[in-house]
């Protein structure tokens, strides 16, 4: 089983992963713009995190499902499937009449979003030698800086002017195109084979994943439903570990994901991902709240985050072939707590470079972190078993997103409640929740400096996140044979092409 695309035809293929990349990188950014628009017309403004967050348990469960799919039945199939879902969620969420409505829309197109980064990665793998795929990942990087860009101003200018409902039917051309290049460009050589899903396997999983998510998301929904919660996770997830053992084709292979070199690729990413996710989230609000500056000011230090991270894509190659893979894996991601560092430094007087600078080379260090894990875990599998481990590094990043904006928010609650000492962390959360709270913090000295006090306290975790991820990029077993096999087939690539 292989794809089998001529080379002619490879940029074709590249220009719809990157249709379908950008597709699904905007979604977040530029829903996010309009939800002010979308919660005055439908109301039901107190299930409003639940727009985002049923899209991302949607997404976050079928990861992984999709991974293996792609594995028995071919990446087309399966990519231009979830693309179609995709679309026919976004229309219908186009259509909403209740924020209930919407939140159940949003579900269905986050089921098929789950198929789009994972698969499209895959066949990435599947198409590029080693030695090219820094380049086409830094195209893919390339996509997600650009959205993180157009998202605001698109979903600003679609809400001043349009209906909300093109926030979502915006997507719609998109798609279309995107099916229609796979459709013509990709091409598969599929030996027919007897699958035997692990149906379920995969109900187990999504009943064990969703109920974590929905543990870590809504923890403020009350002790016994989260305990519930609770005893749904551990005791569906570990029906899920004896299915899996006894399937003949598990959904997810035990023994797959328990080969240290994926193991340990899968810890060095969840641990990233729960650093980067506490940098977005927190970085802008210090920015603005603590510096006194312009949310625009805010997001410029964020853009040297997405500047930092496809620079380090497109300079892989070049730096494999210098110093080798390991060598560039272990020294490169330390560039990863070293920008984390500059957080720490942060002071009412400091300028938002330094918050830039720092921003920058965490992008860089997760940009390595990223990349190397999977050309790694990618070139350690056979066609057969590389989406399901493609997969893994996916739903690793996810899970880790969401377990960092968790632990780091508590952290920040907590340090304002210890900062503040009762009715001065009333205060705190009184001016936040107004408006235009961030804007005017400087005109209460007391409530910044406990601000700036608490948001330390969530910048060390972040600093802690970014070392234990570098830490544990040591212990992704790269050999000196395996690493300067790779760095030999760069060079021959590399000789060829002069």
């Amino acid at each position: 089983m292989s794809s089998a695309v001529k080379p002619s035809r490879r940029p074709l293929v590249i220009a719809s992963i990157m249709l379908a990349t950008f597709m699904v990188a905007i979604e977040a950014t530029i829903v996010a713009t309009a939800m002010p628009r979308i919660v005055g017309e439908l109301g039901g403004f107190a299930y409003y995190s639940w727009v985002f967050s049923a899209f991302l348990l949607a997404q976050s469960t079928t990861t992984v499902i999709y991974g293996k799919l792609s594995d028995i039945f071919g990446r087309k199939p399966i990519l231009i499937g979830g693309i179609l879902v995709f679309l026919v969620g976004s229309i219908l969420c186009g259509l909403a009449w209740s924020m209930m409505s919407l939140i159940v829309f949003r579900l269905l197109q986050g089921l098929g979003a789950g198929a789009i980064q994972p698969v499209t990665m895959t066949v990435v793998g599947d198409l590029y030698k080693l030695e090219e795929r820094g380049r086409i990942q830094g195209l893919l990087a390339t996509v997600w800086a650009t959205s993180a860009v157009v998202g605001p101003l698109a979903g600003g200018l679609i809400v001043d002017n349009f209906s909300w409902a093109w926030i979502f039917w915006i997507n719609i051309p998109f798609g279309i195109l995107t099916v229609i290049g796979f459709m013509l460009f990709l091409h598969e050589s599929i030996e027919p084979r007897q699958a035997r899903i692990d149906y379920l396997g995969a109900v187990l999983f999504s009943i064990s994943v969703t109920s974590l998510m929905i543990i870590l998301t809504e923890t403020n929904g009350g002790l016994w439903p989260l305990a519930a919660l609770g005893v749904l996770f551990v005791g569906s997830g570990w029906l899920f570990l004896r299915q899996e053992r006894r399937a003949a084709e598990p959904i997810i292979s035990i023994e797959l994901w328990g080969r240290r070199l994926i193991a340990t690729s899968n810890a060095a990413t969840l641990l990233a991902g729960m650093a980067l996710i506490g940098l977005t989230t927190i970085l802008p609000i210090y920015v603005q709240g603590v510096l006194g500056r312009s949310p625009l000011v805010a997001g410029f230090t964020l853009t040297m985050l997405v500047v930092g991270w496809p620079l380090a894509v497109m300079l892989s190659s070049r730096l494999y072939r210098t110093f080798g893979i390991r060598r560039t894996l272990r020294v490169g991601s330390l560039m990863f707590p070293f920008g984390a560092s500059f957080l720490i430094f942060l002071t009412p007087e400091s300028h938002p470079a330094v918050a830039g600078v720092g921003s920058f080379f965490m992008g860089f260090g997760m940009g390595l972190i990223s990349l190397t894990s999977i050309i790694l875990v990618q070139e350690s599998v056979e066609w057969s078993m590389r989406g399901s481990a493609t997969a893994s590094l996916i739903f690793a990043r996810s899970l880790g997103n969401t377990l960092g904006a968790t632990v780091l928010g508590a952290i920040l609650n907590i340090g304002i409640a210890h900062f503040g000492s009762g009715e001065l962390a009333a205060g705190v959360h009184d001016v936040l929740n107004q408006p235009e709270g961030l804007a005017e913090l400087a005109s209460h000295p007391d409530v910044r400096l406990v601000f700036d006090h608490a948001l330390h306290w969530s910048f060390l975790g972040v600093v802690v996140l970014a070392i234990l991820a570098f830490v544990s990029t040591w212990l992704i077993p790269v050999a000196g044979k395996s690493g300067d096999g790779m760095r030999r087939r760069v060079e021959a690539s590399e000789a060829a092409s002069h």
